[in-house]
Parts: structure tokens; C-alpha cells; sequence
């Protein structure tokens, strides 16, 4: 999947966040956005993945055959996690992943999701009783797994210990090849590997 942007931006209220943003962000590509807290990192990343209207300019979804993709059907090329995006905290981890998976199908097995990121012991017990580093697992898990060809990360280690850290780089390292990659971050552990780095200021 290719994802271009033309001239873009966005706004709240008569703020704007962004503007005159153009980028084509290319499948098996990596990118990441950096930039100062209050940017416009994360919103970028959102318009990205189709979850917020632009204010200006234009954005393109294509396939591999260089087919256009509808605004509405592009969330399912696309995965997601972030600190903002909320679990289903009533639902067991087994219990969120299966209902994950009528929208976005996995790579592997869910047993073996489970156990990669390291809730298996866990897979049975409500996400409200869970750390706040294991949601972020589970939700690393929903991403690194589902089978889209687009990976949207927004600072994918918060909450995470050393060994959680060493579980995102080896996802990172096993997970993200022949995707489109992109990483929302102010730490450079979090996006070393990324090819482009899109700095936030200039599209001010």
C-alpha cells in the first residue's frame, strides 16, 4: 500500500496543527515524525491511518498495482497501536484478539501471539487487572500481528521495561519487513531503524 499526501493539513478550531504537508510514504519503506510535545505528531499519524479528516489539501490511498483504495476500506490495510487508543478492559486478552481478528486476521495462531509477547499466563484474566505494560503489549500484539501491510506505531514503548523494550525491537526486527512503517516518536531507541524522519516544524 502507498499512502500520499498533497499539500495537507489540519486544524482545530482556527489552530493549525500542520500545513503544507506532501509526502508519499511507500510500501517497504520506514519512516518516523518527530517533533516537540503538541506538534502534531500524533495527529498526523491519525490522518494517516484515516481516523481524522484533513482540513486541506488531499490524501491518496493505492495498492501495489497502483489501484486506488477507498478512503472508507483503507483501515483494512492499515494497523495501529498508540497510547490514546483504548482496549476493551471488560474483555480477556484471548476474548480481545479473537474480536480483533473479525476485522483484521492474524499472522500466527493466537495461542502463539499470546506467548510471543509474553501473556500467555495472562490470556485468560480481564485487561482491566492487566499492568500498564502489559496492555501495551497487548496492544503491540494487535498490531505487529494483524495481516495488513501498513504498521502505524506512536511511542511504542511507553510503559514498557527492558524487557519489554527488547520484545518491541525483535518484533521490529521480525515483523515490519515488506511494510510500510511508521513510527511517532521523540526517541531515536524507538525509530533507529526507520530510512526517513519527518520533522514535525517544518510544516508549521
Amino acid at each position: 500500500m502507498q499512502i500520499q499526501l498533497s499539500n495537507t493539513g489540519k486544524r482545530f478550531n482556527r489552530e493549525w496543527i500542520f500545513r503544507g504537508l506532501t509526502h508519499t510514504f511507500i510500501h517497504g519503506k520506514t519512516y518516523a515524525i518527530t517533533g516537540s510535545n503538541g506538534s502534531g505528531k500524533s495527529t498526523l499519524l491519525q490522518v494517516i491511518a484515516g481516523a481524522l479528516m484533513i482540513s486541506e489539501g488531499t490524501i491518496c490511498y493505492t495498492n501495489q498495482n497502483d489501484q486506488a483504495i477507498a478512503d472508507a476500506e483503507a483501515y483494512q490495510h492499515i494497523s495501529i497501536a498508540a497510547p490514546y487508543l483504548e482496549l476493551i478492559e471488560e474483555m480477556t486478552a484471548r476474548e480481545f484478539l479473537t474480536f480483533h481478528q473479525t476485522f483484521k486476521p492474524f499472522i500466527k495462531p493466537l495461542t502463539s501471539v499470546l506467548a510471543y509477547v509474553g501473556l500467555a499466563d495472562a490470556a485468560d484474566k480481564q485487561i482491566r487487572y492487566y499492568s500498564s505494560g502489559m496492555k501495551q503489549r497487548l496492544k503491540l500484539a494487535q498490531a505487529f500481528f494483524a495481516n495488513t501491510t501498513v504498521l502505524l506505531l506512536d511511542e511504542p514503548t511507553t510503559n514498557l521495561d527492558d524487557k519489554g523494550i527488547a520484545l518491541y525491537n525483535t518484533l521490529v526486527e521480525e515483523y515490519t519487513h515488506n511494510r510500510l512503517v511508521v513510527v511517532c516518536s521523540n526517541d531515536k531507541q524507538e525509530y533507529d531503524f526507520c530510512e526517513m524522519v519527518i520533522r514535525m516544524e517544518f510544516y508549521k
